[in-house]
């Protein structure tokens, strides 16, 4: 089967104090309500994303009945999905331009005009517009992508009055509760269809086979040109970010999987700021040691990651991690092997790619490494830098 992918006052003081602290008070509901803004903490050059405030215009979900609050939240959100084109040139051996033309979904997530989508929606797109229904169309750009998480952000210029798609808390899921999907499957704009959360913390992959983790699965029906869309909950909060289907035949039977907004959360704001998720790289070439006996060599530990190479320069050199060497005799000398970073036991490259995705540049790592017939502890600071030469192992 295929997978489709935070001095003394006096009395009159006071009570003007009070006034206008409620003044204050009830501008800042009204801006999260009608806006939907990004919630933004600066530290340095840090931008945070937090969850919101539920949208205006659905009842409180237990007050009403269930297909009053399927049509409530699809009429409050359904104007902030996007429809989004995407248009592809090649030339062929002949020289003949070849058009390519594809079409995804996306959520409105600030009135700046940013919008929310899959990076395999908008890659290697020439031309990208967007759409909210009826025949206007608007140019939009790239902001960023971040292929690790299948996430991007494009950008059009902002209409007045937006909808924006307000944030959940994908953390507080449980398996079993109501979710709603809104997207564009088969060119069909905003479409709702509705499920529930058939399991959580399923294992998916990237399409350049990075894993993401702790994926929401639905039955709610998801085909293509879902894809980038928003996954509800009751409330009209996006909890997910509809992403692959699990399909035979490349149509929705009832399994399709969704990208936490927690993670897009952590990923969305380097795409906008940098226009790419700026993550720590060890610069090795590593292998599983388990794939290394599995081929019939001895190594003295089951499991961990064997260095093979490291390249200067890099989180690996600096920290004077070993790769393989030869020996004396002319043989290959055994460098380190990885068994743990910060107590996380890391068997194979997955564990690796989970735990670099959840740092940043500058912090510090414990890493626990067998060398000389031994565990170490050597404390290892996380750079960015990515390795210049590529080789036939996959490095992180």
């Amino acid at each position: 089967m295929n997978r489709n992918s935070v001095y003394q006052l006096s009395a009159r003081q006071i009570l003007l104090l009070a006034f206008a602290s409620a003044l204050i008070a009830v501008g800042a509901t009204a801006l999260i309500y009608n806006y939907g803004r990004i919630f933004v903490a600066k530290s340095g050059a840090d931008v945070t994303l937090a969850e919101q405030a539920p949208p205006q215009g659905i009842t409180d979900p237990s007050q009403v009945s269930d297909e009053q609050n399927s049509i409530e939240v699809y009429r409050a959100i359904s104007p902030g999905v996007a429809f989004i084109n995407t248009t592809s040139y090649q030339q062929d051996f002949w020289g003949d331009v070849q058009e390519g033309k594809g079409n995804g979904s996306g959520s409105v997530i600030d009135a700046d005009g940013n919008i929310l989508t899959n990076f395999h929606v908008i890659d290697g797109a020439q031309k990208l517009t967007v759409s909210f229904g009826g025949d206007k169309v608007y140019p939009a750009k790239v902001v960023g992508g971040d292929p690790d998480t299948d996430l991007a952000v494009i950008k059009i210029d902002p209409p007045p009055g937006m909808t924006i798609v307000p944030l959940g808390d994908s953390d507080k899921l449980v398996v079993g509760q109501k979710v709603l999907a809104i997207g564009n499957p088969f060119g069909l704009d905003r479409t709702l269809t509705t499920g529930v959360i058939s399991g959580l913390q399923r294992p998916i992959r990237a399409r350049n086979d990075r894993p993401i983790d702790a994926a929401i699965q639905t039955d709610a029906s998801i085909n293509p040109g879902n894809s980038g869309g928003p996954l509800l909950d009751k409330y009209g909060k996006m909890i997910g970010i509809n992403s692959q289907i699990l399909s035979p035949a490349g149509g929705s039977v009832g399994v399709g999987f969704a990208v936490p907004v927690n993670i897009a959360k952590r990923i969305v704001p380097q795409l906008i700021q940098y226009g790419e998720v700026r993550r720590p790289k060890l610069g090795a070439a590593t292998i599983s040691a388990a794939e290394v006996n599995n081929r019939g060599y001895r190594l003295p530990i089951e499991n961990g990651l064997v260095i093979q190479r490291v390249e200067p320069g890099t989180t690996a050199s600096n920290a004077g991690l070993r790769g393989l060497s030869q020996a004396v005799n002319g043989g290959i000398a055994l460098g380190d092997i990885i068994t743990a970073i910060d107590g996380e036991k890391m068997n194979d490259l997955d564990d690796l790619y989970r735990y670099l995705d959840k740092k940043q540049i500058g912090q510090t790592a414990q890493f626990e490494v067998y060398r000389g017939g031994k565990i170490v502890t050597i404390p290892v600071k996380l750079l960015g830098t990515a390795p210049s030469v590529r080789s036939t192992r996959r490095f992180e």
